[in-house]
């Protein structure tokens, strides 16, 4: 009888709690998961809003009659268009995309579209992924999306590599949107994996811009490709935060808010000590750019700010429940609001009046600041017992980074077949300990356990 009087007690508090929850996570905005994170620069945020209307591109059918050309245009020459790939020509293997040869910014780009809604073959591409069905360079990446990327590299490596050949000194850059950039991130990483391919070129002339992009490889590869691979999140985007397969995601449209509800509830009640131990969990690509253009209640948008950082927790782990958190998604938008950012960054240097020769060493720094965030990163990853994360070399890993060289092709970075590849490398000092004992005599013993 006791127990049965105690029924409604429990209720209230079981009622009280959540209600405790709806009001907290209502309250919890997408400026908050950055609050801590470092300004952007000019310098490293230019590319981004061109890269946008490079993908916006892809869509036209004709570039010298465009229909969809954003304002100011795409800022392309329709002359310097290399290889324009369509839905026909891809046979449903992955997005349209386009290899454009910017002799303006020295730069080979490779653009893939967005997700196109009326397209299965794009739903196959993006829901083909079961948990750990593939690994990749240590860690788990997408199965789909590696599968498209594999087929455009199979494809254009030979273009690629010629284009380099004909322009040494140029960049090569892949962009994309959504489903596009979880392609390039992938396809970036297999360039980086098979460089002799591609007219060895060096792995800092090697560049990724994710925009808007999905979950797509594990935690350990995300940092560890953070020095190539750029992600750019506006402001609530969903997908870069949704941790649901995305087959439930797109099976579930027409209850889609209570299917956000409930990735919600179960992310927060998901301890992020376990969320970090799962190897098989995918994450946003690299590092992060976070554009904000809202604050929690004020009305009408606020000057575009742009944070960004190289994190291992916290990394967009929860779903922001906004009226925004579906168009936050679309190119359009990024496109828009990454280039009031942009213009506001050349506007505060502007009226600093900047000399050109402090603007150079400014660039310098900050790319020695990129580099320390980096090996702090991967540090960080190593502390938090990540799976297969570890930490820099003492031969120079970094070193070969930032000249060009590939840590994941290192000699210094190969498993001893004796060593677990969860454990971080130990010294001599520190493996002695662990194996001897020093009796009273002072001699060394082996321990008995």
């Amino acid at each position: 009888m006791s127990s049965i009087c105690g029924l409604p007690l429990l209720e209230c508090v079981y009622c009280l709690g959540c209600a405790r929850w709806v009001w907290k996570k209502f309250l919890y905005t997408a400026g908050k998961e950055s609050e801590n994170w470092g300004l952007s620069g000019t310098s490293e945020f230019e590319p981004v809003p061109r890269i946008c209307r490079y993908i916006l591109a892809v869509y036209e059918d004709d570039l010298r009659n465009p229909i969809w050309a954003p304002l100011g245009g795409y800022g392309m020459n329709p002359d310097w268009v290399v290889l324009r790939r369509t839905d026909e020509e891809t046979e449903g293997k992955v997005s349209p995309y386009m290899i454009y040869l910017d002799h303006d910014n020295a730069d080979i780009v490779l653009a893939i579209r967005g997700l196109n809604m009326v397209k299965e073959s794009d739903y196959f591409v993006l829901l083909d992924n079961k948990l750990g069905q593939t690994k990749f360079s240590g860690g788990y990446v997408h199965n789909g999306l590696l599968k498209a990327a594999e087929w455009v590299f199979s494809m254009e490596c030979g273009i690629l590599r010629e284009l380099i050949e004909r322009n040494p000194s140029y960049t090569m850059t892949f962009a994309g949107h959504s489903l596009g950039a979880g392609i390039v991130t992938l396809l970036a990483m297999l360039v980086i994996q098979n460089r002799e391919k591609v007219g060895n070129i060096e792995r800092k002339r090697i560049r990724c811009f994710a925009i808007a992009p999905a979950r797509c490889i594990s935690l350990n590869l995300a940092v560890r490709y953070a020095d190539v691979i750029n992600s750019i999140v506006l402001q609530d985007d969903f997908l870069p935060r949704t941790t649901m397969a995305l087959e439930d995601v797109f099976k579930s449209v027409f209850c889609l808010p209570c299917l956000m509800c409930l990735m919600c509830l179960k992310d927060t009640c998901t301890l992020e000590d376990k969320m970090l131990k799962d190897p098989r969990r995918l994450y946003a690509p690299g590092r992060l750019y976070h554009i904000i253009v809202r604050k929690p209640f004020r009305i009408g948008k606020i000057p575009p700010i742009v944070r960004t950082a190289v994190p291992v927790d916290g990394r967009f782990e929860h779903l922001v429940l906004s009226c925004n958190m579906a168009s936050d998604h679309a190119i359009i938008w990024i496109e828009r609001e990454s280039q009031r950012a942009l213009d506001l960054m050349m506007e505060k240097e502007r009226i600093m009046e900047i000399p050109p020769q402090q603007r150079m060493e400014r660039q310098a720094s900050l790319a020695k600041e990129h580099g320390e965030e980096y090996k702090a990163a991967l540090q960080r990853a190593v502390v938090l017992d990540v799976p297969q994360a570890y930490s820099p070399s003492l031969y120079g890993t970094f070193r070969e980074v930032e000249e060009g060289g590939d840590p994941d092709s290192s000699s210094s970075q190969k498993e001893s077949p004796f060593t677990s590849p969860d454990r971080r490398k130990e010294s001599w000092d520190e493996f002695v300990d662990r194996i001897f004992d020093i009796d009273e005599s002072g001699h060394m013993v082996l321990k008995k356990s």
